[in-house]
């Protein structure tokens, strides 16, 4: 099972693999990047390729096992076992990840790239409490003290909207709801001020009040911060809301690709024709009418 320490390894204090550069050069780069199962010999992925800038958000949208949490966990360096990148290129921050050390990869999750995931339960130690493992992030990855790690978790806790942060930092995972337990892990994964942050169905299980809260908050830090997003949905109102682009998957393939009002309005593909057909009837037409002129 991947773990929060996979996702926000701590370690040394953080650094990044390469240098800022101009705001225009991308934060997350994939070029035909193709994954095999080690097992049957068989590739998965077929080909994906997009750029994510920063303040820029990706979707990636499909049916389940259409590749989309293989290509993100590549990206993160967290394939599983028998699993591998066989063909073409990751780079983040403009260092390609074939190249990167143990060492390296601890340095750039959590403060270049970080995400979360649908089931947080899973992320998070049931035996500590929710706010100490937040603040063991930051004294790992900032060599923050003990004091100014605690305090600026209970500030994490509060940007990400949570009700009484004081009260949720000393709180176990079984204290908490799902939703409650979705922005702890948004806020251990901005905890380093990541560039990029990878949302793999990080609403799904959440009822339809505190996804959209959650979509909100995403929202909110990506204007505030310059957070750039890959958003990984089966629900294109989500993608719809968020991103800027959508790639459609299908099998491995990436079927259609290009601005998200584009695709949805004028689908070009059979298979992103009959996902928009399922989801208007879920409100994915709000998303698509023609903003107002202001």
């Amino acid at each position: 099972m991947t773990t929060l320490s996979q996702i926000i390894a701590p370690g040394q204090p953080a650094v990044t693999a390469a240098g800022p550069g101009p705001a225009t050069e991308p934060v997350l780069s994939l070029r035909d990047v193709r994954i095999s199962d080690r097992v049957t010999d068989r590739e998965i992925v077929h080909g994906v390729t997009f750029d994510l800038t920063p303040g820029k958000a990706v979707g990636i949208v499909g049916e389940s096992g259409s590749g989309k949490t293989l290509t993100c966990r590549a990206a993160l360096g967290i394939l599983p076992a028998h699993f591998e990148v066989s063909g073409g290129s990751i780079e983040i921050a403009g260092t390609d990840i074939a190249t990167l050390t143990s060492r390296q990869w601890t340095a750039l999750r959590g403060a270049t790239i970080g995400a979360v995931f649908q089931d947080p339960a899973s992320y998070l130690n049931p035996s500590i409490r929710v706010g100490a493992q937040i603040a063991e992030v930051l004294r790992a990855k900032q060599g923050l003290k003990r004091r100014a790690a605690r305090n600026r978790a209970v500030e994490l806790l509060r940007a990400v909207r949570l009700r009484d942060p004081e009260l949720v930092y000393g709180q176990y995972t079984y204290e908490l709801s799902g939703g409650m337990l979705q922005r702890v892990l948004i806020a251990a994964a901005i905890a380093v001020e990541p560039r990029t942050l990878i949302a793999d169905e990080a609403t799904t299980a959440l009822d339809v009040t505190v996804q959209a809260e959650i979509l909100d908050l995403l929202a909110e830090l990506r204007e505030r911060t310059g957070l750039a997003l890959v958003v990984v949905s089966h629900d294109l109102a989500v993608v719809a809301q968020l991103c800027d682009e959508v790639l459609v998957m299908k099998q491995g393939d990436v079927v259609e690709h290009g601005p998200t009002r584009a695709v949805l309005h004028d689908p070009q593909h059979a298979y992103t024709r009959l996902l928009i057909a399922e989801h208007n009837q879920y409100g994915l037409e709000k998303f698509l009418a023609p903003k107002e002129a202001s």
